[in-house]
């Protein structure tokens, strides 16, 4: 992830818009601080965040298209003045927000004066590709009749996501003026791009007065009846050269009649049935995605819903592109496809969902570096760790277009092919991808080669890019043990794991092809990162593995969760992965609602730090990973309780961090405040720690689920695993406490064996 701070840290950056009277019967009145809670829907590459009134407020919300925000204000008011805000939220399958409201005091228009909390207002909202769909419906549960003054005002900045994040533009495209025609508003912007992105928004019934920036409803409401009020806001996004610049909307010898009458039929419906159409086929397209996932159930409510929820939010970030679904990173910074954050949330959910990593696997193939670029750090066979559809990324205003500053998706996506064709047994894949990883194996070795030491290291190509290039890319996550920053080329401790790991995997392909001598190659270059890590890295003072060797060998003797990618992916020996699980068990690490990315003892600590200190999900579950292979599986159970709690006082939905503060009683997590919700590989957490808890290995080959001493998290008598897909058969596995001892039972289809280890 790209540190907040390095963009604007906590400010937006955006300019409030003021907007004048313009003489309507009931302006509505200013809100300039944007709530603390927010709700997410997404729909490809389409999203929006809202605060529970269902309001967008300007701040760092809105709906966006491509990273783009197209609506930037959207305002519900009645008489002026925002309604009592009942409740809001998202449904379980992340479908649809709906949010209660109820009036204020509402002044005599017509009538009788309307006292507060008669009228119930429901907002009902959801997304369907490019278009926003909303229902608004008033209830008078009073005795008298009502006029209701209702307003809903809009505008869109039409600003990039990197500028509503706080970087500042000093040339922006054209905005044009907003109109109305034909009962409708039409907003519009040509970007810097020459992209041309339109905004059409509807209502029905026709409002009262409707306004460039606001329409008005006088809504007679009888006694004991219902009202409904529908918007729709469809945005168009046009390639360039489709439409000209200037003004997009007028004829022009650019658009001829034809063109005009597509986007007279293309204005989207609105009303009820547009509202009901978009939540059957969200429901339809949540419901697939489940289905590709095995289910896990428990004796314990709360756990359910957390494993419920999460399912969800992999459901919903979860995109289905060309080639294959694949899970954006996160709402609202990052939706977008990643690299790292991909390979890491299919490693989690690999067991039970391998179609995800074979989407991941094809879209990073496919997106592989084919050229050296300095300005997108690309070189040739690496993966790539951020892609971008908005203006300033197609400006070249930012490298994010298609970026290739991260160290470790390369390896890891070898890493990902190898567990992918072990847990599914389809060579046909690794086939398709042989090309693919050939290259990106030669890169990781061309950078190993160049290290004095045989590393895997690295250093920003261009002073546009990341300065710090693995999973901890802010700016100061990495640095010596009295703060000093390191001179690069910097050799994360954890990316050794990663290239060892990927080395071993070239190796098995390289034999299944029969290519023996390349596959002596790469086991032999494995071997040489794992002695020199165990030769360099090791701080037998502290029994623990410093984060990284500087660009002078120099190691940074600093204590931090890094570590912990070690134990994961094997690369440690016996003894010294114990004391490092250990490690991360103590005070130091171990928070009680997880463990830390730094140790509370080292310089550049701070618990709300967004890389020195804070708990990350899923940095935990790779060291539930790591301390369970260690030997060390009751720390496993108890980081998953830890994470388990937590997420039950985060409304059961993990963000992407919180702070590492010590756990006290009676207080809850503290929140990091930009943190994404909901985010991939927190999602994804539970999975890949229950799976170490579990201590299921499945091997498709040998059409077999190995469970070896399983446990269970305090509070769960039993936990079932559902029709497991291994190759064409599927099984379901259920765990139960039986005299003090957890017993796997399976109740197999087809010719797939359960074997349980003691």
């Amino acid at each position: 992830m790209q540190d907040p701070e390095a963009l604007g840290g906590l400010s937006s950056g955006v300019d409030h818009i003021e907007q004048e009277a313009d003489g309507a019967f009931i302006p509505p009145e200013k809100q300039s601080v944007a709530s603390a809670n927010q709700y997410v829907l997404k729909s490809g590459d389409t999203f929006i965040v809202n605060d529970p009134l269902g309001d967008i407020t300007g701040i760092d919300d809105g709906l966006f298209v491509n990273d783009t925000r197209v609506l930037s204000q959207l305002r519900l008011t009645f008489g002026g003045r925002a309604p009592s805000l009942l409740s809001g939220s998202v449904s379980s399958d992340n479908t649809a927000f709906t949010a209660h409201l109820t009036n204020r005091p509402l002044p005599p228009l017509g009538g009788d004066h309307t006292p507060e909390g008669v009228i119930h207002v429901e907002r009902v909202r959801v997304l369907s590709g490019t278009t926003l769909n909303e229902a608004i419906e008033l209830t008078n549960y009073g005795t008298t009749d009502a006029v209701v003054p209702l307003s809903i005002s809009f505008g869109s900045d039409f600003r990039d996501m990197f500028e509503v994040r706080g970087l500042k533009r000093e040339v922006r495209g054209h905005v044009e003026p907003p109109r109305v025609e034909h009962g409708e508003v039409l907003l519009g912007y040509v970007g810097l791009d020459e992209v041309v992105r339109r905004v059409q928004i509807a209502f029905s019934p026709e409002p009262s007065k409707l306004f460039a920036d606001r329409a008005d409803y006088s809504v007679k409401l009888p006694a004991q009846a219902c009202v409904s009020i529908y918007l729709s806001v469809d945005v168009k996004v046009d390639a360039p050269g489709d439409v000209p610049s200037g003004d997009i909307s007028r004829p022009s010898p650019g658009i001829n009649e034809a063109h005009l009458s597509q986007i007279a039929a293309a204005r989207p419906r609105v009303g009820r049935a547009a509202v009901r159409a978009a939540l059957v086929d969200a429901h339809l397209v949540m419901r697939e995605r489940r289905r590709a996932t095995a289910r896990v159930r428990s004796s314990n409510p709360l756990f359910n819903a957390w494993i419920d929820r999460s399912l969800a939010d992999l459901g919903l970030l979860t995109t289905d592109l060309p080639s294959g679904p694949y899970p954006y990173a996160g709402i609202p910074w990052f939706s977008t496809p990643f690299g790292r954050d991909a390979v890491i949330t299919s490693l989690q959910t690999l067991w039970l969902q391998p179609s995800l990593a074979a989407g991941v696997l094809r879209f990073q193939a496919q997106h592989q570096a084919r050229e050296d670029s300095a300005f997108r750090d690309a070189a040739v066979g690496k993966i790539m760790h951020e892609m971008r559809k908005s203006e300033m990324a197609a400006t070249g205003e930012v490298p994010f277009a298609l970026y290739y500053g991260g160290v470790d998706t390369t390896p890891l996506f070898i890493v990902l092919a190898g567990a992918y064709a072990a847990r599914t047994g389809d060579m046909a894949l690794i086939d398709e991808l042989w090309p693919a990883l050939q290259r990106a194996a030669q890169w990781v070795a061309r950078v190993c080669d160049k290290n004095r030491f045989g590393l895997l290291d690295y250093q920003r190509a261009s002073d546009g890019g990341l300065a710090n290039q693995g999973w901890k890319d802010s700016h100061d996550s990495v640095f010596h043990a009295d703060g000093r920053f390191p001179d690069g080329p910097i050799a994360l401790v954890e990316v050794q794991a990663y290239a060892s790991a990927a080395f071993d995997t070239m190796a098995h392909f390289a034999t299944l092809r029969g290519l023996t001598g390349d596959a002596a190659q790469y086991t032999d270059r494995a071997r040489r990162i794992r002695a020199c890590v165990e030769e360099k890295y090791w701080m037998d003072d502290m029994g623990f593995y410093g984060i990284a060797l500087d660009g002078h060998g120099e190691l940074c003797r600093v204590m931090a969760s890094n570590a912990g990618h070690l134990l994961a992916f094997g690369l440690a020996s016996r003894e010294r992965g114990e004391a490092v699980a250990r490690g991360l068990e103590s005070a130091l690490f171990h928070t009680g609602w997880g463990v830390r990315t730094l140790a509370a003892s080292q310089a550049r600590f701070n618990p709300m730090a967004y890389h020195n200190g804070s708990v990350w999900p899923h940095d935990n579950a790779i060291c539930a990973r790591g301390v369970a292979r260690y030997g060390s599986k009751a720390s496993a159970v108890r980081l998953l309780q830890a994470l388990f709690q937590a997420a039950v006082n985060f409304d059961m939905r993990l963000p992407e961090l919180f702070c590492g503060f010590p756990r006290r009683r009676g207080e809850p997590p503290t929140a990091y405040p930009v943190a994404c919700l909901p985010q991939a590989w927190a999602a994804g957490s539970p999975f890949m720690m229950l799976e170490a808890c579990l201590g299921m290995t499945i091997d498709a080959h040998k059409r077999e689920v190995v469970i070896e001493q399983p446990m269970l998290p305090d509070g769960i008598d039993w936990i079932e695993i559902g029709d497991l897909r291994v190759g064409d058969s599927s099984v379901t596995v259920t765990f139960r406490r039986v005299a003090g001892k957890v017993v796997a039972s399976a109740a197999e289809q087809g010719d797939v064996r359960v074997i349980a280890l003691l």
